[in-house]
Parts: C-alpha cells; structure tokens; sequence
C-alpha cells in the first residue's frame, strides 16, 4: 500500500514536529499528574486495581458467552460490576479525577500523535475515466434492504436512463448469473446489482469474466462492500449518477472454491451461527443460545488453516475478507481502507478459556488473536464439509476449502462525487515519531 512522502520532510516538517512534541507532553504529563498526585506507590496499587477490574470484567464476559444458566447470571454480574468497583476504589481513595485526568491526557497524545503523522497515511485508491456504455443492464432484488429498490423507485430511475432492468420477484426462484450471462450475450456492456453483497459478488463474478464495468447501488441491509466504495448507503439512488457522471476503480475478487465474494467468508462459529434457522428471526437470542455449545471442545470443527506457509491448528473462528480490514480495535472489521491491494485479509480467533480471553483483549496471546494477510487461505477440517458465511449468506463446502484473490478483477464503475470516501487515520507509530522529533 503506498504512502505519500514522509511526515518529517518538505514543507510539513515543522508543524509535523510541532504535533509530535505536543503528543510526547501529553504522554509525560499523563505519566507526571498521577505520580505527583498519589505517589509511585499510589500508582501502582491503583494500576493494579485497573488492571484487575478489565481482567474480570473480560473473564466474565467470556464466561457469559460459554455458559448458561446461573453460571451465565453470575458472569453478567461480574462483567457489570467490575468496573463500577474500580471507580468506587478510585473515588473512595480520592484519585478518581486523576485517573480521568490521565486518561483525557492519554486521548490527547494518540490525537497529536496522528496529527503529526497525517502526512502519511495510506494514498487513496486511484480513480480510472470511464468508458460510454449503451447497454447497461441492472438485477435488481425488490425484497432486500425492507424494500428499497420500490422505496427508491430505482427500476425507474435506472431505466429512464437507458438500463434494462430485470427485477428478482416472482414465485419461481431466478439465477442470478445465468441472467447476467444472458445479458451479456444480448449485448450489455455494463452490470449492475440492486441488493445484498451476495447478489452483488454473483453478477460481479460475470462482469469480471467478460472484463464488462459493475455498478453497485446499495439497496441490500448492510452494504458493506458500498460502504468500503464510498457510495451513499442513506440514498440508494444516487449509486445511479455512475451512468451520468461516473469513474472506475480497479476492484480485487474473492473467490472459495470458486464461489465468489466481495466482502468476506467466515469459518467456525459464526457460520454455524448463520446457518441456524433462528439466526434470521432473532439474532441475540440466537447468538446467546448457541455460543455456549460453539466455544466448547465439543463445538469445535476441528479446523485447520493454511495461511499461505503459515498453519493454525483449532481456531474456533477465521475471517477471510476480500482486503485486510483496518484493524484499529479489536473488532476491528469496520472498513477496508483499499480494495486493490491484492491481499486477502485473514483473522484467526482461538480462545478456551478465561486466561487466553484476557490475552486477547489484550493481544498479547498470539494464538488467541492472529491476523494476517495471505494470497492464499486453505481452510480444512475432520469433516467432509463445514458451514461458511460467504458475503453473509450461509453456504456448505467441501473441505478442503480454498480462498484465493483476483487481483483488479473488477471494473468498477462509481459516482466521481462519493460522500463516503475516507482516507484512513494514520497508523500510530512510534517509529515515525522518533523520527520526526529527532530527524537526524
């Protein structure tokens, strides 16, 4: 992923410096307040107590996950009332308002800290002119997102002009892309879908067979790939100005075991979780009654996953995204950065107990949390076939189970004005900072 010039040349160096400076004062100052309020000792008694709050607080929220009954009950309490004693200690002791000091100083540092680095971020994806189209044709799901494609008269919309448009309603069960092949055979030079990421990854899997441009409008329920394009989720029609007034990204494709995806396919207990029938009338309940059988030894698959030369044994949870994820927390998975890196985005979760959980929250236990980046992910397992949640639609594969990466497989076609288009925070370095505060 390429950069722009480093933050510590050019013009921007003595504000960059500047920032730097500000973020290692706050950082000092964070460290100073607490010692010269309570005393080294104070400090360390009241880290303690902090730390030992989190790590029950995060014991119990996986005992919550894997048990039932007053198990269950008890663990909830725990998770609740952990950090709500650290603050009692903490006022009770008369240091609450320097641990709250401490902790806005902290927030001020990681903010200065980006800013001195902003010079840096990841370059946005390049944009390519796109080429007349007189034959676009759009597959069109009138029962995806409650109903958008009639709340937001897209059949007409796209039709006024110039698209054939071929709605998914009806009785009988229609194939997605033997409807596009047959478009393309008529003579449409361009592809476009009107619903969910799985519909979408289908006709983007003909558009990038016949090299044709792909149209996204984001009219499904969650529209992440449309959210990582930068197109406007809260207007599903303005997906449309791509035909008037539009520019093209070179799109990467996931494909496993030949089925393709645009945002990602999930192994373990997540796609058990998706394949329940009850999973689509009530999520929670569904998640909280499954996960105590999914997280126990009996629950596991017994997968194993090849990422590239690199095996995981018994992870109960892999992620493979079509691009990494910024993973700026732990959950990590909110957006994609780019979509042209050529990478496959890999996260490999293996938690059995309450120690391996608080590693994780605090990722320092590489085999609870592992994430990389792969051309290449086999998932197998001690069975002929496993659940997976491909672009959020649950699918049974034969094992083993491969993942691959097109590279720039897709031209896709988007508005040249994109609301949701956002460079990334720079990624906090300390590296880069050092650098910065002492160029020489």
């Amino acid at each position: 992923m390429s950069e722009d010039h480093d933050p510590g040349s050019g013009g921007h160096a003595a504000e960059s410096r500047w920032w730097a400076w500000a973020a290692c004062l706050a950082v000092t100052a964070a460290i100073v307040v607490p010692l010269a309020e309570a005393g080294l000792r104070g400090v360390v008694a009241l880290l303690l107590v902090a730390v030992a709050g989190a790590a029950l607080a995060v014991a119990g929220a996986y005992w919550f996950l894997t048990h039932r009954g007053v198990i269950r009950g008890a663990a909830l309490a725990m998770t609740v009332l952990a950090p709500v004693v650290v603050i009692v200690v903490f006022a009770a002791s008369g240091h609450l308002w320097v641990a709250v000091a401490s902790v806005l100083l902290v927030a001020v540092a990681v903010a200065c800290g980006r800013r001195a680095l902003r010079h840096a971020r990841p370059a946005p994806q390049p944009v390519f002119p796109a080429v007349p189209v007189r034959h676009p044709f759009f597959v069109m799901n009138p029962r995806s997102g409650g109903g958008k494609v009639v709340r937001f008269d897209l059949q007409r919309k796209a039709e006024e002009l110039g698209a054939e448009v071929v709605l998914l309603s009806g009785p009988q069960q229609l194939d997605v892309t033997e409807l596009a092949e047959r478009a393309v055979e008529r003579g449409a030079d361009l592809l476009g879908v009107a619903g969910g990421d799985g519909t979408q990854a289908l006709v983007a899997a003909v558009a990038a067979e016949h090299r044709l441009p792909f149209v996204v409008i984001s009219a499904g329920t969650r529209n992440h790939f449309a959210l990582d394009l930068g197109l406007d989720r809260e207007d599903p029609a303005a997906g449309l100005d791509a035909l008037r007034d539009g520019v093209e990204l070179r799109v990467d494709l996931g494909r496993i075991n030949g089925w393709p995806f645009v945002n990602n396919a999930s192994f373990g207990v997540y796609a058990e979780v998706v394949r329940s029938p009850q999973y689509r009338a009530d999520k929670t309940a569904t998640v909280l009654q499954m996960l105590p059988d999914l997280l126990g030894e009996q629950g596991r698959p017994g997968l194993r996953a090849h990422i590239d030369t690199e095996t995981v044994e018994g992870p109960q949870a892999v992620l493979v995204s079509n691009g990494p994820y910024a993973f700026d927390d732990l959950a990590g998975m909110g957006r994609r950065p780019r979509l042209d890196s050529g990478r496959l985005g890999v996260v490999a979760i293996s938690v059995s107990n309450a120690r391996q959980a608080v590693g994780l929250f605090r990722r320092t236990h590489d085999r609870g949390l592992l994430q990389r980046t792969a051309t290449e992910v086999v998932v197998d397992a001690d069975v002929p076939e496993i659940p997976v949640g491909v672009d959020g639609e649950s699918v049974m594969l034969s094992t083993p189970v491969r993942c691959t990466i097109s590279t720039g497989a897709l031209r896709v076609r988007v508005p040249r004005n994109r609301p949701g288009v956002r460079v990334p925070p720079p990624r906090l370095d300390s590296a880069r900072l050092r650098k910065i505060l002492w160029p020489n």
